[in-house]
């Protein structure tokens, strides 16, 4: 029984981590027989899990819609994994997904184990970020982009080139990338007969899907290399902003207690002043970060830092008048 019961568990996880396996693919993983897999999706019908199966040589099974969510089987670090990423969703670059990922840690942190909680807690306790300054994407059509990329299929959209043309886009997704500041699309352009890289947040209006297409590799197997390439070549590579530099009217001890020093460096600048050095590129956050601190501050670099401090006070000056 307890064999069975973790064959059963082993059966579900496989089922969930991708979209559809064979039989014989599901018991060559569990090392156990075709008439085996088949009896034991039958029990996991039996227990309400939605199992679907395509007869044939071609077909397979896979873990299809149903009316509640079955429950996810995660090791020790894809629970963290999970975690950490919800935590930060925050001060990333995809729109609307804020309050969602505070909802969705809630729920998972009251079925993490003790154990995990205290690790969740403590990596959280000790990590913030600064929210990013690249584009925005929305985040139902990156689930569309990843999901289309997983199930191989083709998808239609309008989409504006870097000349600002507006096109129509016939596809077959391989793989989306994220560089750090902007999301990418790799994708077969069918109309064009060529591998594309498409900005995410160039995409317009509705995604729509089409038919089934083929699965295709990346030229040189790894998407993100890929995407690098393609942007040195364009001469689009991205360049990061420079640091960031603020003097600060505090001394660099007492600075040093309100500033984590994993973001910033602080050199002393006498005994009643320092210098805040962003430990990568700068941001808005980073100014109003500063601002925050409640003492005097002067923007030494970039230029583009010092802009965006004058727009920041030109800004709150029209909203107190």
């Amino acid at each position: 029984m307890i064999q069975t019961s973790a064959r059963l568990l082993a059966l579900l996880s496989l089922l969930q981590v991708r979209r559809e396996w064979t039989g014989q693919e599901l018991a060559d993983r569990l090392e156990v027989g075709p008439r085996t897999i088949r009896r034991d999706v039958d029990k996991l019908r039996s227990l309400g899990y939605p199992v679907e199966a395509a007869p044939g040589v071609a077909g397979g099974y896979r873990l299809g819609a149903g009316g509640e969510l079955p429950p996810l089987l995660l090791d020790d670090a894809e629970a963290i994994a999970v975690a950490v990423g919800l935590r930060t969703a925050a001060a990333g670059s995809i729109a609307g997904i804020e309050e969602t990922s505070v909802r969705a840690l809630a729920k998972l942190e009251q079925v993490l184990p003790a154990r995990l909680r205290r690790r969740v807690s403590a990596l959280s306790d000790a990590t913030s970020a600064f929210g990013g300054d690249g584009p925005r994407i929305d985040a139902d059509v990156l689930a569309t982009l990843a999901g289309a990329c997983r199930d191989a299929t083709r998808l239609h959209f309008a989409y504006v080139a870097k000349d600002d043309r507006a096109t129509k886009r016939d596809i077959e997704p391989s793989a989306v990338v994220y560089s750090g500041y902007r999301w990418y699309l790799v994708a077969f352009d069918l109309d064009r007969d060529d591998w594309r890289t498409f900005r995410i947040d160039r995409i317009r209006g509705r995604v729509r899907p089409g038919d089934r297409g083929r699965r295709r590799a990346v030229p040189g197997g790894d998407p993100a290399a890929y995407v690098k390439r393609q942007l040195r070549a364009s001469g689009a590579e991205e360049v990061p902003a420079p640091p960031g530099r603020i003097r600060l009217r505090l001394p660099a001890a007492r600075a040093g207690r309100r500033i984590p020093e994993r973001y910033a460096t602080i050199e002393p600048d006498g005994e009643h002043a320092c210098i805040v050095s962003t430990r990568g590129a700068w941001s808005r956050s980073f100014l109003v970060w500063m601002a925050l601190l409640d003492e005097p501050i002067e923007v030494l670099g970039p230029p583009e830092l010092a802009e965006a401090a004058r727009a920041l006070v030109a800004r709150l000056g029209a909203a107190a008048e």
